[in-house]
């Protein structure tokens, strides 16, 4: 989320197609993405698809005026947060109350004065910004306590318990009882150490310390590399991890990052799978973007739960079919490692139809 790389997105909606002229040609040439609507009820369509910045919204229109469509935004749990300011013509103070009133952030009288509207404009985009960032901080915070009070501790506990067990009654205890304490403890600082190596790679990566070190390599290198680490995993369940991947798969990324993500990726698969199942892995190609699918047929995932994955603000904890705990930090490392290279991560998923991760990486040099 940083400042060189963001586009800023605004919505210009009046019904006059020469006040959005004026507007669009104040703003040009500042870097921003501008989107034009001439009805309220055209603007509430386009917000439900494109996540803007900023409205710029007139109050005089005919059907919806601005107070109604302002309203209806700052309803919506997805856009009460976007900042609302009023183009109009109408000066008086109960027309300005109203419309900070309902949400507005501002109010700016017509005809213009084009260094006010960019000024205006600018200064609330900094502040939405700003907002956002203090909101992904405070997140980020949350995410790694909680993470070291439970994520980190429970699995220490297994490794102190069967520990003990077997320092105390190790003479006692039948070779059975002894390997499977000691199998225990080796998933269990399996577990940790996994965790630990994704923890420090999205700490790395928030304080900017991430080197970022993209060129073309072998998908399919990294894939068959992957499996055989995570055969030991999988066997454990009798799970069968399957490759359609082929030899043309070279991409342009760094090589590091998409090795974490196509490993957090499969661990996920195992762990949601059931006994005796199988993960597939395969590829495909549009307009110089690969994508990786990995398709498992385990528990999946209402849509709900979906909505949360990849989000480092939504607490969400799933035990794996053998009981296996998560942090659901791999998945959040995976989406801003997949971004960092130009690519999108999703999934499609289904209670007990098992789920698709999927994400793209550019498969030539981006500009």
């Amino acid at each position: 989320m940083t400042d060189h790389q963001k586009v800023f997105k605004i919505l210009i909606v009046d019904d006059v197609p020469n006040n959005i002229q004026v507007v669009a040609n104040i703003l040009r040439g500042e870097g921003y993405q501008m989107t034009f609507s001439r009805s309220g009820q055209a603007a509430l369509e386009k917000i439900q698809t494109i996540d803007f910045d900023l409205i710029l919204l007139d109050i005089m229109m005919p059907d919806m005026d601005g107070f109604q469509v302002c309203s209806r935004i700052k309803a919506d749990h997805r856009t009460r947060d976007v900042p609302i300011i009023f183009l109009t013509a109408r000066n008086d103070a109960d027309s300005i109350v109203q419309g900070l009133e309902l949400g507005a952030v501002d109010y700016i009288n017509k005809p213009f004065n084009q260094a006010e509207l960019k000024a205006r404009v600018k200064t609330h985009l900094q502040l939405k910004h700003i907002r956002e960032s203090l909101t992904h901080a405070n997140a980020m915070k949350d995410k790694f306590f909680s993470i070291i009070a439970h994520d980190l501790r429970n699995p220490f506990n297994h490794l102190l318990g069967f520990s003990e067990l077997l320092l105390e009654r190790f003479d006692e205890l039948s070779d059975e009882r002894k390997k499977e304490f000691i199998t225990n403890i080796y998933n269990s600082s399996q577990n940790v150490y996994k965790l630990l190596e994704n923890l420090l790679s999205w700490s790395r990566l928030q304080l900017g310390k991430f080197e970022w070190n993209p060129g073309f390599f072998s998908l399919k290198e990294v894939v068959d590399e992957t499996l055989d680490l995570l055969n030991h995993q999988a066997a454990n369940k009798n799970i069968t991890l399957a490759s359609g991947l082929d030899d043309q798969t070279t991409v342009y990324a760094d090589a590091d990052m998409i090795k974490t993500v196509v490993r957090n990726l499969v661990s996920n698969a195992i762990k949601f799978s059931n006994e005796g199942g199988k993960i597939q892995l395969n590829t495909a190609v549009k307009e110089n973007m690969l994508c990786l699918m990995v398709d498992d047929k385990g528990v999946g995932l209402s849509t709900e739960d979906c909505e949360k994955l990849f989000k480092i603000d939504a607490h969400f904890t799933r035990y794996g079919t053998s009981s296996e705990s998560g942090s659901g930090l791999g998945l959040i490392l995976c989406r801003e490692f997949v971004e960092k290279n130009g690519g999108k991560i999703e999934v499609e998923s289904a209670i007990g139809k098992g789920s698709v991760f999927k994400f793209t990486i550019p498969t030539v040099k981006q500009s």
